[in-house]
């Protein structure tokens, strides 16, 4: 049923246990999986009293983004391939990782979304939001929540 499976990570033990049960479930469907990174952009200082001074520069910070994503979705790709799953990785910058998931799963030309899920209820899950929330309200491609 499923043949492009888009993963979407952060690197976070939850995401390890998230792409653990991803790659199972693309053995058992014979699909492919995307393993995709949203990478966070150069915070925009604050100045004004109280400000904190950050040496790192925007070419720096970038330069640190880009090669965190490639550990991580290096990581999973070959937990992948030890499975005998097919499988590359996705990065881009974003703001708005919701967006960039849903973007990634369309350019990619994946049948589904297969992600996690923090858990958060009541107060904190509405102040805090959910990706996984703001996932399945937009997007048009299926989304599987694993908790």
């Amino acid at each position: 049923m499923f043949k492009n499976i888009l993963v979407p990570t952060d690197g976070s033990e939850l995401s390890d246990s998230t792409v653990e049960r991803a790659i199972s479930f693309a053995k058992d469907a014979g699909a492919r999986i995307t393993f995709f990174y949203a990478q966070p952009d150069f915070p925009t200082p604050l100045y004004g009293e109280g400000a904190l001074f950050d040496p790192t520069t925007p070419a720096q910070f970038s330069r640190a983004a880009a090669a965190e994503a490639e550990k991580i979705l290096s990581r999973y790709n070959a937990a992948a391939t030890a499975a005998g799953i097919e499988s590359n990785g996705d990065t881009v910058v974003s703001e708005v990782p919701f967006e960039a998931i849903i973007a990634a799963a369309q350019r990619n030309g994946s049948d589904l979304i297969f992600m996690a899920s923090h858990g958060r209820r009541g107060l904190s899950g509405l102040l805090l939001g959910s990706e996984t929330q703001k996932v399945l309200t937009h997007s048009k491609i299926p989304v599987l929540v694993y908790r």
